[in-house]
């Protein structure tokens, strides 16, 4: 890429400033602690016999402080975006992209402010997507992936030599572990893994550590999946954020940065041969869940519905409380969990046609912060001018391209293909 002339001091002066306000505004906003359900709430339960749906009420959240007025967190937000147009212009790129993440943070107030209402879930699927939604007019919706999905990864669940070795790590060893990778993948960065109790995922990621469920088993699989997604992509994309001297908000990433952060996540899985058909089928089953709510199922009948994949009541819990946190047991979704496969799909679909347009040079951009897909066309512009630098952290394959480009350069010749015939002209083979 030609190197474009440096933008004047004052002005990259302007964007740090402002861009700092938008993530000193967002700091105290943790939207799952937010919308998490108590331990209380799954020992009641489970002392019902798993009869009767958890008593989630407006009431229960409101007793869960937000840890800022969301008044004058609302109003931040928009003299944020009032001063973006009044010091860097309506069109300007940037302004463009920062008054679209203050619009965003604003309806993750509100959204938080109707906790327990209907208004929740209508605004989670605002920022996060609905099941219904397509991606493209005519395609297939993100519910008849996860069918089509469901199909195929339950006849590979049958075989026995596609079966997961046994989980025997524990946390504590599992952390030890994941430390060693991040030590030889970011020496000296001060990254790390770290034990916790007060998570629903079996790992989740933060600014410089990943942490793990203490009561977690995992297998030496599992944990290559939470090197190559957690460490790899959510700290790397962290670290590269936090490492911009001027759009500092690409450290921090909203709503919309998590379908592109998630979907990478999921792509380095499969990339890198870490996934496998039960892990597959773990992102489905969500999808699948949050399709039944939103056609109207309750917290039962999604227990009911992980019972029936050969759950245990402690899993089928976990993940029925996944998609009904932030509302009622008989409410919509937060619907959160669709951003793994939505995710997947959107940048998949990016990196094959920038191949496809000889600009393979456009994917590592992916890995500059918490970017998003919208915004690939003017990030490039950016590195150009120098406002914004590039990764300082890729991994393997998204150093040396040769590899990625000779793949996806396939990709639109095979997605061409008529499947059904395939079959039919296979069916002697196979």
């Amino acid at each position: 890429m030609r190197k474009k002339a440096i933008k004047p001091s004052a002005y990259l002066t302007e964007v740090k400033t402002l861009s700092d306000r938008i993530v000193k505004a967002q700091q105290p906003i943790r939207i799952l602690d937010a919308i998490k359900w108590d331990d209380n709430i799954k020992q009641a339960f489970f002392d019902g016999n798993c009869k009767k749906s958890p008593i989630v009420t407006p009431d229960y959240y409101q007793n869960r402080p937000l840890g800022f007025d969301p008044n004058e967190k609302k109003q931040e937000f928009f003299q944020i975006e009032r001063d973006l147009m009044r010091k860097l212009g309506q069109l300007n790129p940037l302004s463009v992209i920062m008054r679209r993440i203050c619009k965003e943070y604003l309806d993750v107030v509100r959204m938080l402010e109707a906790r327990g209402k209907p208004t929740f879930s209508n605004i989670s699927q605002e920022l996060y997507g609905s099941s219904q939604d397509v991606f493209h007019v005519g395609d297939p919706t993100i519910a008849d992936l996860g069918s089509m999905m469901e199909g195929t990864l339950s006849q590979l669940l049958k075989l026995d030599f596609l079966v997961e070795e046994p989980k025997t790590i524990n946390a504590k060893d599992a952390v030890a572990i994941l430390n060693e990778k991040i030590e030889a993948v970011f020496p000296g960065d001060g990254l790390r893994a770290m034990l916790s109790d007060g998570i629903v995922a079996d790992a989740a990621a933060g600014t410089d550590y990943i942490k793990l469920r203490a009561d977690a088993l995992f297998n030496m699989r599992d944990l290559r999946v939470l090197e190559v997604h957690e460490i790899w992509v959510h700290l790397g994309t962290t670290l590269n954020g936090l490492a911009q001297p001027y759009c500092t908000f690409l450290g921090k990433g909203p709503p919309s940065a998590t379908i592109t952060q998630e979907g990478l996540a999921v792509l380095m899985e499969i990339l890198t041969f870490s996934s496998t058909p039960n892990r597959l089928m773990r992102l489905i089953n969500r999808v699948r869940a949050i399709t039944l709510a939103e056609e109207g199922a309750d917290f039962m009948d999604i227990f009911d519905f992980f019972r029936d994949k050969g759950l245990d009541k402690e899993e089928s819990y976990t993940l029925s409380s996944r998609v009904f946190r932030g509302s009622s047991s008989d409410g919509m979704p937060f619907t959160k969990d669709l951003t793994y496969i939505k995710g997947f799909v959107l940048t998949y679909n990016f990196m094959r046609l920038a191949v496809s347009k000889g600009k393979p040079d456009r994917i590592p951009l992916l890995f500059c912060g918490k970017t998003m897909i919208e915004d690939m066309k003017v990030l490039v512009d950016l590195v150009e001018e120098g406002t914004v630098i590039a990764p300082r952290f890729l991994p393997p394959q998204f150093k040396d391209l040769m590899g990625l480009s000779s793949w996806l350069s396939f990709s639109r010749f095979m997605s061409s293909m008529n499947f059904r015939q395939l079959e039919q002209d296979y069916s002697n083979v196979l």
